[in-house]
C-alpha cells in the first residue's frame, strides 16, 4: 500500500512538472501586445537590417526620441531597414504601453515584456547585464546580432551604420 502511493505520488509530481515545464517553455519573455507570444527572431533574417529599440513609457529619452525611429521607419519602410519597438513596461503597465504608442504614432511592430524578462533576456543574448531604456540592438540582414548599445543614439548614426556595413 505505502509502495503504491508513494508511486503515485512521484507520478503526480513528474506530471506537475512536465506541465511546468511545457508551459514555462511556451511562455516565452516576450508577447504582442495581444498577449500572444513572441520574439525578436520572429522579426531577423529576412533580408533586412532590423534595429530593435528597447523602450519605456516612463523614459524621458524614450519619450523625447521616438520621433526619430518612426521617421527612420517610414524612410525605409521599402529599403532595407525595419524597426522593432521592445517596451519594458510588463503587462501590468500595459496600458501605459499602448499610450505610448499611441501618443508618438509608432509606426513599426511593438512587443512587451517585464523589466526582469528583458534583462534576462539581454544577458542571454548579449553576455551582458541589462542597463535600462533606451537600449538598441542592431541585427544584420542575415539576421545576426551586431551591435547592443545602451543610451540614446540618433537614427542617423544607425542608418551610416547600416549603411557602411551593407
Amino acid at each position: 500500500m505505502v509502495a503504491n502511493q508513494n508511486r503515485l505520488i512521484i507520478t503526480l509530481v513528474t506530471s506537475m512538472l512536465l506541465l511546468f515545464s511545457i508551459n514555462f517553455a511556451n511562455a516565452g519573455p516576450l508577447t504582442d501586445l495581444n498577449g500572444n507570444p513572441a520574439s525578436i527572431s520572429d522579426y531577423t533574417g529576412k533580408g533586412k537590417w532590423l534595429v530593435v529599440m528597447f523602450w519605456a513609457s516612463d523614459c524621458h529619452i524614450c519619450n523625447k526620441e521616438a520621433h526619430q525611429y518612426v521617421s527612420m521607419q517610414e524612410r525605409h519602410r521599402d529599403g532595407n531597414i525595419n524597426v522593432l519597438g521592445i517596451t519594458t513596461d510588463g503587462l501590468a503597465n500595459k496600458a501605459a504601453a499602448k499610450a505610448f504608442i499611441k501618443e508618438h504614432a509608432l509606426n513599426f511592430p511593438n512587443l512587451i515584456g517585464s523589466p526582469e524578462e528583458v534583462a534576462s533576456m539581454y544577458y542571454d543574448l548579449t553576455g551582458n547585464q541589462w542597463i535600462g531604456t533606451p537600449t538598441f540592438f542592431i541585427y544584420n540582414a542575415e539576421g545576426k546580432l551586431g551591435v547592443a548599445d545602451a543610451g540614446a543614439i540618433p537614427a542617423k548614426i544607425i542608418e551610416d551604420f547600416i549603411a557602411e556595413n551593407s
